[in-house]
Parts: structure tokens; sequence; C-alpha cells
């Protein structure tokens, strides 16, 4: 991984060969990088350098690495320091750990380990300065006053984050995809002592059963092939903060019961490691399925989902929240014309009646979509309703009939024909995005169109494949 010259690294050994060896090393991928020879020259080094990385050897003329890494920290807490030793011990690892190092290399040391550990100490300091930044706008931003709402059912949801903000309790947030689960879990975390700390969100769903469990709760050094330095894990970032897991239900069996021991205990141990790891970590999960459900099917553990479920709060769908829908199409016209360079006073009266009357399979997520697509389309002062997208043009009077000359059951059915087709339109064909929008399980929504001889293929763009 190259990094631009800017990049500075120290390095802290009496051995000069080995000094001379890492900067050719690291300056031919783009570090700059420069040496001290001694403890007391590397501490000068780094007050007045300000490098943004250290590589240390721990055993110096004039001090042992361990009494040098805490005098780092103090003149830079952020600063990532890469132990190098001779003599390596389990022991001495642990300790170095402990003191604050990000990794542990052993000598005689190898250019791709090296540039691995540098590359991976780099981008944890890039990510760290990025999470510094976003602390200082997202505690403003996700406050009670910055979430658009009016309606009686967020009401409630804003009053039941106010009484659980303060406490160190589980939260299970549940609602349709595009409800909003995220923002309710920030609001928690921002609104609790724990702002100052992390908020650190994981889409269990979007990261492969092989790399989840490295992901959550990280690995050590020689736990598999490739793991030439050890990794902390999303827990161990979150410490003292809040971890945001989303789609909760599509995790593991096997990583639930490590998932649970850590919620008990408030200790995990890193793939590969037989050294615990103690974190305080308030951990919200979120779900867009039924995991009552999922527990009777055994697809979720029953002992788990009592020990997420202490606080549930569900998220109502923008349906059942119509009191909301052109405060937010507001806010969203505000955004984009602002992203966009226009002005657009607001929405004609046709465009509004669609908006309202719509039911938002895809919720807040959706309408945001669409309002974007009608500011990038509007040439005028008002959107219209030809401004937004095609497939969404249709309300719900538009789309449903009214067929008084049919039986109740013939007319439902026509509807829910009619309804499944509209998804698959607005999905390409993508029968597990449309299940997500129609809040069922795709199985579901695959029997529904062997039922109605739908094919999801015909609704597929003609270019694909």
């Amino acid at each position: 991984m190259s990094q631009k010259p800017s990049y500075k690294v120290l390095i802290i050994d009496d051995d000069q060969s080995i000094c001379l060896i890492l900067q050719q090393i690291l300056g031919s991928a783009g570090y700059q990088t420069s040496s001290a020879n001694s403890a007391e020259d590397g501490l000068k080094a780094v007050s007045e350098a300000q490098p943004d990385l250290v590589l240390l050897d721990m055993r110096l003329p004039d001090a042992w690495g361990l009494d040098v890494i805490p005098k780092i920290k103090e003149i830079d807490p952020e600063i990532p320091v890469i132990a190098i030793t001779g003599h390596a011990s389990i022991e001495d690892a642990v300790k170095a750990v402990k003191a604050g190092v990000y990794d542990y290399l052993q000598k005689p040391l190898h250019a791709d380990n090296v540039l691995l550990s540098v590359a991976q100490a780099a981008e944890r300091k890039k990510l760290l300065a990025e999470n510094k930044y976003l602390q200082q706008t997202l505690n403003e931003r996700y406050g009670f006053e910055n979430i658009v709402a009016k309606s009686r059912p967020m009401m409630a949801v804003f009053g039941t984050i106010r009484k659980i903000a303060e406490t160190k309790t589980t939260v299970l947030i549940l609602g349709e995809s595009g409800t909003g689960k995220e923002l309710a879990a920030r609001a928690v975390h921002f609104n609790s002592k724990r702002k100052e700390a992390k908020f650190v969100p994981i889409n269990c769903g979007g990261i492969p059963e092989t790399l989840l469990e490295s992901e959550l709760f990280g690995y050590a050094k020689g736990a598999f092939t490739g793991a030439n330095g050890s990794k902390e894990g999303l827990f161990k970032i979150a410490d003292k903060g809040t971890i945001f897991l989303d789609e909760i239900g599509t995790m593991p069996m096997t990583i639930q019961v490590k998932l649970l021991r850590a919620l008990q205990e408030g200790v995990f141990y890193p793939l590969g490691s037989t050294v615990p790891t103690e974190v305080d970590v308030r951990v919200i999960a979120a779900a867009n399925q039924d995991l009552e459900e999922a527990v009777k099917k055994g697809l979720f553990r029953e002992d788990l989902f009592y020990r997420l479920n202490v606080i549930q709060i569900k998220l109502p769908p923008l349906r059942d929240r119509r009191d909301d829908v052109m405060l937010l199409a507001h806010h969203f016209l505000k955004k984009y014309c602002a992203e966009q360079e226009k002005t657009i006073e607001g929405f004609a009266p046709e465009a509004a009646d669609y908006l309202l009357r719509h039911d938002w399979p895809g919720n807040v997520r959706e309408l945001e979509n669409a309002v974007e697509h009608g500011v990038a389309l509007c040439t005028g002062k008002l959107i219209g309703l030809e401004d937004f997208p095609r497939r969404r043009t249709n309300t719900r009077t538009e789309e449903v009939t009214l067929m008084i000359d049919k039986p109740l059951r013939q007319a439902r059915d026509e509807y829910e024909k009619r309804y499944i087709m509209g998804l698959l339109k607005l999905t390409g064909g993508n029968v597990t995005k449309a299940a997500e929008m129609a809040g069922i399980a795709r199985q579901n929504l695959q029997l529904k169109l062997k039922e109605y001889g739908i094919s999801s293929k015909s609704y597929a763009p003609k270019n694909r494949e």
C-alpha cells in the first residue's frame, strides 16, 4: 500500500544498519522516513518532528522499549507504535500490547511484513483522524432537534430513546428497510454519556461469515495464513463507546455464541489468541425481520435474543407516519437543492398529492431517492409529478382500481399481483431487494411469484446478461 510522501515514519533503533534497511524499504513505498538511535533522541524526534507512526526497537541502549511507549503516547496519544524485537516471547508481546503498541514485528525483518504492518497502521491512523472529525460534527447532528419528524409514532420513539440513552443496557431496534434504524442507534449513542467515545457500526449481513468473527473480535498474529500481525476488532475499537450490529438476524450461529459471551461477561478472545480482551461496550442491534420467528425456526439463539431484547424500539414504516412525509420531503428538497446548486421552491399540488398517497415500501430511503431524482430533473420552481422516477409515479389511487364487481379474494389477489410486479419493476427484477421493500422473507416472495406465474427475469434490464 503506497502512501504519499507526507506520511512520516520515525524509526527508533540503535542499530544503524537496521535503520538504513527500513528507510530503504519504506522510502521505496512512498513514505517519508527519519531515524533516531536512542530513546532520548527518539522522544525528542516524536515531539519535534511529529511523525505519523513510530517503529520502535524494544531494546535500546538507554531504555527498555516498554518504558518508552507510554512516553510516546504522552506526546501523541493517537500515534501508532510498531514494536521491533529480536528476542520475542509471548510474555513480552502481551506486555507490549497492553502498553499500547499497534503491532509486534520480530527480527529478522521481512520487507513484506514491514510494509503490510505499516500500511495497516497508516490506514488505522487515517480512520482515527476521520473519526475524530466526525465526532465533532455528529455530536450535534444527532440531537433530537435534528431528526426530521413530528408524527405521534416517532414522538413515542424519541420518548423511549430519551429514557434509555443514559443507561448501559442493550437495545434492539426493529423496523423495515429504510426506516432509519442506524439513525435511531446514533441518537441513542449521541444522547448518552458515551457520546465522546466511538460509535462503531457494522452490517453483519454485508460481511462473509469467514471474515465476520475477525472483524468483530480481531485476531492474533499467526491466527491464520497471512496473519502477519495482530488486528484489533470492532469491539475493541468501540471500547467505552457503542457498537451497532445491523442485520443481526443474519449472524451465523457460531459467532452468536461468542457474541453472547462478550455481552454477558464483557470479555472475548481474538481469533487465535488465548489472552482475553476486556471491553466496556454498549451493544445496539437492529433487524428488519422477525427475530422471534427466527428463534422458533432455530436460526437465532434464544438466549442471545433475550440478551439483546432488553429494550426494544420499533420504528414505524413511513406509511404509518404520513404526518412526516412532507416534512421529510422539504428537508430532502433543501438538502439536494444545496448540493445541486438549484433554487426550487417546493412541490406542485399533484406531486405533493403523490407523495402523500404513495405507500413508500422503501420508506424514508425511497422518499429521499425520489426527491433527489426530482431535484435533478426539475427545470422550474416547483417539482412536478413528471420529475419523479417513472416507476414511482403511480399513486395508490392509480395503482388500485376499485373492483367492486369482483369478489374480495379475487380483488385482493389482483392487487397483490400488481404490487409484486411494481416492486420487480422498481428493483429491476432483484427478488432479494423486492422482498426487503415488501418486508417479507425472500422465500415467501418466491412462492408468490410461482403462485401468480410472474418471472422476475422479465423485469431485468435489457442489457443484463
